[in-house]
């Protein structure tokens, strides 16, 4: 059975009601990529993903926590409700919003291990992989370069998995993105769900 799991304006209690024999739970937190913008949910790289959970016979659901324009400020300011569902994995899927604007690198680092502190402390036993980003150079090289850097530094110290750029292969090419530029289409995801799939099928 496809058991993809959409937040939007449901009582989390109702929609993952807590039971002994309920599927481990895998988090996707993250963007407006993550939520799939301009594409149909099922289509979006978290549902490829309990697709291939299920072709491989794992017992795990799959949830979908993307909210198009979120920054790493709003990610911080709503995980405490997304943690009630009590993840078994959880993939961080923010911080391109803020490169985007040019947000403080500063204050986008400080989110990003926050909200991996509340992930721990909801569940200590958490895997949590942090999925990188890139920007084109608008803002010039300086601030690209360093945001480059911030994904790799975060894992490294707060010692969580690594994507080095989710959109590898993705990102940049007109064939696999909507007229946008920036968000992938449905051939897009199904690239983006395969870098996904070989760092999170190990934990699994």
């Amino acid at each position: 059975m496809f058991r993809l799991a959409f937040i939007a304006l449901f009582s989390l209690f109702n929609l993952f009601p807590m039971s002994q024999d309920q599927p481990k739970r895998i988090v996707f937190f993250g963007d407006s990529i993550t939520a799939g913008y301009g594409i149909p949910i099922e289509s979006a790289f978290p549902a490829l993903i309990q697709k291939k959970i299920e072709e491989a016979d794992l017992d795990y659901q799959v949830i979908n926590a993307g909210l198009s324009g979120e920054t790493t400020a709003g990610g911080l300011n709503r995980i405490d409700w997304i943690l009630r569902s009590k993840p078994d994995v959880f993939v961080l899927e923010l911080g391109g919003n803020d490169g985007l604007r040019g947000l403080s690198m500063e204050e986008s680092e400080k989110n990003l291990k926050a909200m991996i502190e509340k992930v721990r402390k909801a569940n200590p036993k958490a895997e949590i992989i942090l999925a990188g980003m890139q920007i084109p150079p608008n803002l010039g090289q300086e601030y690209t370069s360093k945001f480059k850097s911030l994904f790799p530094d975060v894992a490294k110290e707060m010692n969580t998995k690594l994507i080095p750029f989710l959109l590898e292969g993705v990102g940049g090419d007109p064939k696999l993105n909507l007229s946008d530029g920036i968000h992938p289409n449905q051939k897009g995801h199904e690239i983006v769900a395969e870098t996904v799939w070989e760092y999170l099928k190990p934990m699994l």
